[in-house]
């Protein structure tokens, strides 16, 4: 548990401390945010605020996780671990796709950066490479870091897919969430504040996977899954990652996470997920994350059909902006959407025990 704290303190501290240098350095270097002509008028005040702050929730994981392995080598002589490697592959490799674009962005001054087709083509490469190592990286069990059954809080056996299906869609569930956090970046600390409450809900189910490991505990309900400990603490690294930048992103924002920071932080919550065998409970879990992509689904879908709109503006958050609804209301809302999720989700993870415990 030691281990655990350690790596989200540390990673709350480095964000904190990271991020106001970050802002200093991006002002100074003239990497302001370029802000959509055709969104509220509101977020026009907006434009030059420091962008890619995201480099600073990426280092501030990786470091989290390495401090707390220090310490566990120290104690336990436990090293990182082929998920914990993995997971890490995720975020820097997301990240990097973020930073390009958001480099682009601030480059061509505007508020588009890499075209659609780079952007899916960076994801589809670490997306399909984390899938095929994830299945390929065996302990001496014959356990591998991910599985190739669909799963909801734990295999469901019956629904094993080929390796290339399960690639594919891997890719597409690790692009599809990275693209959601990514849409929900539309107002201070929103999507910070979410990914936050995310990654704690998986900092609980991988911790209650590791005390109820069929490896080590062969009991009714235990789960079969490759080093949780190791998932735990990159979790937790995360959830201080955000918690950190998030002092400094809160309204008004003194600095945005950028795509760097989306993009990363929404393919490690879809990681988390495929490594626990919980990938259609982060549908409940990251409820908001989709609410918020079908938001924008459904009006550019039924704007072709009909040629009117269903959202006085998609993604969903400014919608209710120009309902009339201040910033930081939609905010503070939006997060109470999102712990509601996480509680219900992390509900059904643990009914889920009781059922197989028979308790």
């Amino acid at each position: 548990m030691k281990s655990v704290l350690i790596a989200a303190t540390f990673a709350l501290v480095i964000s904190i401390l990271l991020t106001p240098l970050a802002i200093k350095t991006f002002r100074r270097r003239g990497f302001g945010q370029e802000i959509r002509d055709d969104g509220p008028e509101s977020h026009l005040s907006k434009k030059g605020t420091p962008t890619m702050g995201g480099t600073v929730m990426v280092l501030a994981t990786v470091g989290g996780y390495l401090i707390a392995h220090l310490f566990l080598l120290n104690q336990t002589g436990r090293g990182v671990t082929a998920t914990g490697l993995l997971l890490l592959f995720l975020l820097i490799g997301l990240g990097t796709v973020g930073f390009l674009d958001d480099y682009l962005k601030i480059r061509y001054r505007r508020s588009l950066g890499l075209n659609k087709t780079a952007k899916l083509v960076g994801q589809l490469v670490i997306g399909v490479a984390f899938a095929v190592l994830a299945l390929w990286a065996k302990d001496d069990d014959g356990v591998p870091v991910a599985s190739a059954a669909v799963s909801f809080v734990r295999d469901i056996a019956p629904l094993t897919l080929p390796v290339v299906v399960f690639a594919v869609l891997a890719y597409l569930f690790i692009a599809g969430f990275s693209n959601a956090v990514n849409l929900t970046d539309g107002l201070d600390g929103l999507a910070a504040g979410c990914s936050a409450m995310v990654f704690a809900s998986y900092v609980i189910i991988s911790f209650w996977q590791f005390g109820h490991d069929c490896s080590t505990a062969l009991v009714d309900g235990c789960y079969t899954v490759r080093n949780p400990l190791d998932v735990t603490l990159v979790a937790a690294a995360a959830m201080g990652a955000c918690l950190g930048f998030l002092w400094w992103n809160t309204s008004p924002a003194r600095i945005f996470m950028g795509d760097t920071g989306s993009l990363a932080l929404g393919g490690l919550m879809a990681g988390l997920a495929i490594v626990t065998r919980t990938e259609l409970l982060l549908v409940v879990l990251g409820g908001l994350f989709v609410a918020v992509t079908l938001s924008v689904v459904i009006q550019v879908a039924f704007f072709r059909a009909t040629r009117r709109r269903v959202f006085r503006m998609a993604p969903l958050h400014h919608h209710f902006e120009l309902a009339g609804w201040a910033e930081s209301t939609v905010i503070v809302r939006f997060w109470l959407v999102t712990g509601m999720a996480v509680a219900f989700g992390i509900g059904l993870f643990y009914s889920d025990w009781l059922d197989f415990a028979g308790l």
